[in-house]
């Protein structure tokens, strides 16, 4: 039921829509105001592609969350002075609007469309705008800072698309708890999370869960780096792939790590990591001081774990959506289980 603008965007070209599809969803709403609960979580008013549709659905939302009814009628009085609906037939647009709706069911599914294709429209202009800098040639402005933008822009651009979960009944999330326990139980260390390597902060822990920020604090040459170094080779030294108890596959024991090192190199960390596998003491391996039983002993220890799941990143002073960014390749790459910092504090903040 194209009229007006509405059809000549329509039947024209440029960027993804599908006006159809936004008019059969806008008089779905004006009809059921019920749609909106099914949809709200799917479509903004900004995921319209014609400015007067994002306008009706904007003001329908508006009246809906306040327990008001949403019709052609009730939304009238909006749009007397709004010189696009005058476009498009004035208040008879949006009466058609409401003869044109679809079922309260299929309303989710055209939501979804409205939503893909203002994405694609979004990743054109994300698109675009790379180009458009990578052809401006700036002093202060390196390519690599560039690429680190392009990748912040798409993240969020796809964070956008996750849906809260919201509320889940209590036998749903009594059955997952029991998933849990069952994997802690099948597992040898008896653990629901990755373990440290460590048996006492395991005792206290339960292993490291996706879901944990943990932070290590301590006083100057307490140990804090070498307790953390510990860990995530611990883990990655226990690294074993495999089909997790939700179909998936991944990391079944230990895990892929990633390592910012922002104050040591990598030499330095790799070092520290290889003198705890050969038990040579890190200060004679700095010194060259080491028998040749040593030297053999830590020669080992670096073929047996030169394929350890452990990258490390020793840039210094990184900035936070640099790090970010740089864990999110990692885990497109290899996989991401757990992601250390040492330390935290030198992270720039922009």
């Amino acid at each position: 039921m194209p009229d007006g603008s509405a059809a000549a965007e329509a039947a024209g070209k440029g960027p993804p829509h599908n006006i159809e599809a936004e008019q059969a969803l806008l008089g779905a709403l004006l009809v059921n105001n019920e749609v909106y609960d099914r949809v709200a979580a799917v479509v903004r008013p900004e995921h319209f592609y014609d400015p007067v549709h994002a306008r009706i659905f904007e003001v329908a939302a508006n009246r809906i969350q306040k327990n008001a009814l949403a019709s052609p009628v009730t939304l009238k009085p909006f749009f007397d002075e709004d010189e696009g609906l005058k476009a498009l037939g004035g208040p008879a647009y949006l009466a058609r609007l409401a003869g044109a709706s679809i079922s309260l069911f299929a309303a989710r599914d055209y939501a979804q469309l409205v939503y893909d294709l203002a994405i694609r429209r979004e990743l054109i202009v994300i698109g675009q705008d790379i180009a458009e800098k990578a052809t401006r040639m700036e002093l202060d402005r390196e390519p690599r800072d560039q690429i680190v933008e392009a990748e912040q822009a798409l993240y969020q651009l796809g964070e956008q698309g996750k849906v809260d979960k919201g509320f889940q009944s209590f036998l749903r999330a009594a059955y997952d708890a029991v998933q849990v326990a069952n994997a802690a139980h099948q597992r040898e260390g008896r653990l629901a999370g990755i373990s440290t390597g460590l048996a006492d902060l395991d005792g206290r822990l339960g292993g490291l869960h996706p879901s944990d920020l943990l932070i290590l604090a301590g006083r100057p040459s307490m140990g804090k780096t070498s307790l953390a170094t510990n860990i995530a080779f611990n883990i990655a030294k226990a690294y074993r792939r495999g089909m997790r108890p939700d179909g998936s596959e991944g990391a079944i024991e230990g895990g892929v790590v990633g390592f910012f090192s922002l104050e040591m190199s990598a030499e330095q960390l790799a070092a520290r990591v290889l003198s705890e596998a050969s038990r040579v003491p890190s200060d004679r391996v700095r010194r060259g001081d080491l028998t040749d039983e040593e030297l053999v002993r830590f020669i080992e220890a670096a073929k047996t774990l030169e394929k350890c799941p452990l990258f490390i990143d020793d840039t210094p002073a990184l900035p936070i959506s640099t790090l970010a960014a740089r864990a999110r390749r990692l885990k497109r790459q290899h996989g991401l289980d757990a992601l250390f910092v040492d330390y935290l504090h030198l992270a720039k903040a922009a």
